[in-house]
């Protein structure tokens, strides 16, 4: 059975997920278990972090790490400021850092894409992805009672090594960025809807579907499509994309917001 985190803070015990917001504007993922706090990217400004994280109930002080996934301003806008502010130590692949954008770090630890690492109660697993950075990775989480976590936004195509690596997840966080009819009637320019929808861009709703198929739903209590284009996609279209997946228990999808986020989710 899943259960919704009530309170504004993560409960202490499951392992649980939350959104600072999710979109072409800034991404920002929080897991914790009640005493471990990470923090998967952050695309906002300082202060607009700061504000989400108290929305959550969470200070930036309680963070134990920050993970960056690539580096794209809308995941990394607000890593160095926050690092640095606050003294958060951060994990990112050495090509993520050798890009140059995230100016000086208080503690910097090296990920290894296939190299499992642990932040104190947390085990992370860092996935290669294709997407159109130096080395994106992203992430499989494992927390107390061996409950999984998958987070998988930012790639051009679900290739085997991706399926092989978040099958058998507990919850899910899925990219569903684009409607391929809206990118291609979109207001983007050619090259730049090529890159969208090319194999080193972003999973459209179809795709999504597709790849959250092959994965298997059985053991998946939570499925959260994110980073939706603002352009290019709807809500109700990417729901509608998984919904026949689901033999209708629609209670385990939902939508994570460019503004709102999502509030804290635990897998029980």
């Amino acid at each position: 059975m899943t259960v919704a985190c009530k309170s504004a803070a993560p409960l202490d015990g499951p392992l649980c997920f939350a959104s600072l917001g999710s979109g072409s504007k800034g991404n920002a993922t929080l897991v914790s278990d009640g005493e471990t706090h990470l923090l998967v990217d952050c695309g906002f400004t300082l202060r607009e972090a700061e504000r989400r994280l108290a929305r959550l109930g969470v200070h930036p002080r309680q963070l134990d790490a920050l993970l960056v996934t690539h580096e794209h301003g809308d995941h990394i806008r607000g890593v160095g400021p926050l690092a640095r502010r606050y003294g958060v130590p951060v994990w990112l692949t050495p090509g993520t850092w050798a890009s140059g954008r995230l100016g000086e770090l208080p503690e910097r630890h090296w990920i290894t894409p296939q190299a499992r690492f642990a932040v104190k109660g947390l085990t992370i697993d860092p996935v290669t992805v294709p997407h159109d950075a130096r080395e994106p990775v992203q992430f499989r989480i494992q927390g107390g009672g061996g409950r999984q976590l998958g987070l998988l936004t930012d790639l051009g195509h679900p290739t085997e090594h991706v399926v092989q690596a978040f099958a058998g997840c507990d919850a899910l966080v899925l990219e569903c960025n684009h409607d391929v009819r809206m990118l291609a009637e979109g207001p983007y320019p050619p090259r730049l809807k090529r890159r969208v929808g090319g194999d080193w861009g972003h999973l459209a709703n179809t795709q999504a579907a597709a790849l959250l198929a092959r994965l298997g739903l059985d053991r998946l209590q939570h499925i959260a499509c994110s980073h939706l284009s603002e352009h290019n996609n709807r809500p109700e279209l990417a729901l509608e994309a998984l919904v026949p997946l689901l033999d209708g228990d629609e209670s385990r999808l939902m939508v994570t917001c460019q503004d709102d986020g999502l509030a804290w989710q635990a897998i029980a």
